[in-house]
């Protein structure tokens, strides 16, 4: 059961983990309060201790500069009287005579555990304005000294730390050192939440003021090993509940699966034949081979007929039905039934609850939605059915392909981890998006997307950006690790960018599907109109981009060919009386630079002298022929409209706005160099694009 320690007990837990913490005595009575006083030595602070009070100076529960003996034990009884009249349930242990410590900056350092990522340790700007300020970082428990450097070095506050406006540097390196104590602390104590507010960092040092612990916490459950999930590549396709019936959804899954170059097989005992295939009573009497059932009948008959896959040997089933977890202690016992029955006959469950599945290089539809995308390589991984038929139709004229679509539903055993390592898995898959509302096993997800993200990128949107934590949070961590919080940090760590919307999500996609990650931030912007070249500035310090100044030796070879009034600056004014022969010649002398920069930015505009089409055969040409990021962006309408189908049709996004395309590139440059996949999405030099 859990249970909050008590102040000097908290205060023991962190001298065993060298967190410096005042000198202190527990007071039973007034006459106590004054002995232990004139033994620490004044100045001391008298608190409450209570298993019942949070916030113990909104009760009048501390009682600062006390400096003699008379005073300590008045305050004893103040603070006993002003506790009972705020709060009369409230227990109270006694009251804690500690020494005052003198004035520092003031620090969060705590611990939460979070439903889907288990142990989260928390630093931010502490005090009691800790949740006004909101000024904290996150990462996953236990936290490397590395990570803890980057938590403390990301703060707003961490700008004190430095030293301000002529105030000395305070000593950073002990906060960090205090992050790293905690997190052993919290992974190796039975402490379910925690929080050290404030620890008062110094010039040197750093000291622990006040501390909360939560006693408890369950065992974490033993992780099933399972083989490792593959997308499947099936000869032959069983639906079950298919229907001759344009209203149900078996129709739907059916008509779409007609396109498929293997075989489908429509299992129906009230049908002989369906939208002309011949039909089949149960899945047991299908007399081909099949590889893959998807189920589309009521929720009760489910589990019978994942047994009978299993049976026959199908080793995939997607469970469209609905009617399990999702709508409450019935339907969740009727999804256990299922797993059951799948764990015992060997058979992998997509769903249930789910859309279904779409795998547009073998010509599998395998869900109730008419739109069928193009082929292409960025994987799709959705927890909503909605947001897949929205991208889907939204794809098609966008000009989008996808090596994969996946929709999760319940995740009642594919889940996240299992679905994103076998999209990655797949050959055709450059990158990775990815819809997020729940993640049901968050370690295991950390772990498989920290090992996806080491070969190529990972977008995720996470929905419930404002929800909080529970509000019967027992500490400022508790309530501060809002869901959105642990995940951002989550993701963070195991190198997936969080995107703010799907159309971030899919220009952050599409840019490294084409280029990979840069080396690094030194960017170049090329254009032939002076007012967008300014925007780029803009754009760039506001997306955390570099406009490095460009070296001598490129501008004199520039010199050459450019005309006299060029600005001989970064972002690049060519002047715009030129084709795309002169953008032709600037590509030229930047591949013979590589090492002066990490990405190039070309704009163009239209133009009577400007071919688009030409233009965009030299950006193609030129990204072949570097080994960094070459981004498009054709402003205009259409006019750029043949340019830009040839620019996708060879793996190469267009940024029709500039701040999009900045805010691209400075997503791909906000994780940590660390983070970042080793090699190229794509194969420039030469390779299929």
């Amino acid at each position: 059961m859990a249970r909050r320690l008590s102040e000097a007990e908290g205060y023991a837990l962190l001298a065993k983990y060298g967190i410096r913490v005042p000198k202190h005595e527990v007071a039973a009575s007034r006459a106590d309060a004054g002995a232990i006083a004139e033994r620490i030595g004044y100045p001391v602070v008298l608190k409450v201790v209570s298993p019942d009070i949070v916030h113990k100076s909104d009760v009048g529960g501390v009682i600062t500069g006390i400096q003699g003996r008379q005073e300590a034990e008045n305050t004893y009884d103040a603070i006993l009287t002003s506790v009972a009249a705020a709060d009369p349930g409230a227990g109270v242990d006694g009251v804690i005579v500690e020494e005052e410590l003198p004035q520092g900056l003031e620090f969060i350092v705590g611990g939460t555990t979070d439903p889907a990522f288990g142990k989260v340790i928390a630093v931010g700007a502490g005090g009691v304005l800790v949740e006004l300020l909101e000024d904290t970082a996150f990462g996953l428990a236990p936290v490397s000294k590395e990570r803890a450097r980057e938590m403390v070095r990301g703060l707003k506050a961490h700008r004190l730390v430095r030293g301000y406006r002529g105030a000395p540097p305070l000593d950073g390196e002990a906060l960090v050192e205090a992050v790293l104590a905690a997190s052993h602390l919290f992974m190796e104590e039975k402490i379910e939440e925690f929080d050290i507010n404030p620890l008062i960092l110094y010039e040197q040092g750093a000291c622990a003021v006040d501390a909360r612990f939560i006693a408890g916490g369950t065992p974490e459950a033993q992780r099933e090993e399972r083989t490792p999930f593959v997308l499947p590549s099936p000869s032959g396709i069983a639906v079950v509940g298919a229907s001759s019936d344009p209203a149900k959804i078996g129709y739907a899954i059916l008509r779409n699966l007609l396109h498929f170059r293997g075989r489908v097989f429509p299992v129906n005992p009230k049908y002989a034949r369906v939208l002309g295939v011949p039909a089949y009573p149960s899945v047991r009497e299908i007399p081909g081979e099949v590889d893959m059932a998807v189920i589309a009948v009521p929720a009760p008959l489910v589990a019978g007929i994942v047994e009978e896959c299993g049976e026959r040997g199908i080793g995939l089933a997607v469970i469209v039905s609905a009617g399990f977890r999702e709508t409450g202690d019935e339907g969740r016992r009727r999804e256990e039934e299922v797993i059951r029955a799948a764990r015992a006959h060997g058979v992998r469950v997509l769903g249930p609850n789910c859309l279904g599945i779409m795998l547009p290089h073998l010509g599998i539809n395998a869900t109730f939605d008419p739109i069928s995308p193009k082929p292409g390589h960025i994987g799709f991984l959705s927890q909503s059915g909605a947001v897949i038929t929205t991208v889907a139709d939204w794809s098609v004229q966008a000009g989008v392909g996808f090596s994969a679509v996946v929709s999760v539903g319940n995740q009642a055993d594919l889940g996240f981890p299992d679905l994103l390592q076998a999209i990655a898995g797949d050959q055709k898959t450059r990158a990775v998006i990815l819809y997020v509302e729940e993640i049901r096993d968050g370690r295991r997800f950390y772990e498989a997307a920290k090992a996806v993200t080491a070969r190529l990128p990972v977008i995720a949107v996470k929905s419930g950006a404002s929800e909080k934590g529970k509000a019967a949070a027992s500490s400022h961590t508790g309530s501060l690790a809002g869901s959105h919080a642990v995940y951002a940090a989550a993701f963070r760590e195991a190198g997936v960018i969080l995107a703010g919307s799907l159309e971030e999500a899919f220009q952050v996609g599409e840019l490294l599907a084409s280029e990979g990650y840069p080396g690094g931030n030194r960017c170049v912007v090329i254009s032939g109109a002076g007012g967008f070249a300014v925007l780029a500035s803009d754009y760039a310090e506001k997306y955390g981009v570099s406009l490095p100044t460009l070296p001598e030796e490129i501008c004199r070879e520039l010199d050459a060919f450019l005309p006299p009034l060029w600005n001989r600056a970064n972002p690049m004014d060519i002047i715009g009386d030129g084709g795309a022969g002169r953008y032709a010649k600037v590509f030229d002398v930047l591949i013979e630079h590589q090492e002066a920069w990490d990405i190039v930015v070309v704009v163009t505009v239209p133009s009577a002298v400007l071919n688009p089409v030409e233009i965009a055969y030299e950006i193609i040409r030129f990204s072949k022929k570097t080994g960094k990021m070459v981004v498009a962006s054709l402003l205009g309408g259409e006019s750029m409209g043949a340019a830009v189908r040839i620019l996708k049709d060879n793996c190469l996004p267009n940024f029709p706005e500039i701040e999009d395309a900045f805010r691209a590139i400075g997503s791909a440059l906000s994780l940590p160099a660390r983070e970042r996949g080793a090699r190229p999405a794509c194969e420039r030099r030469g390779g299929e694009r």
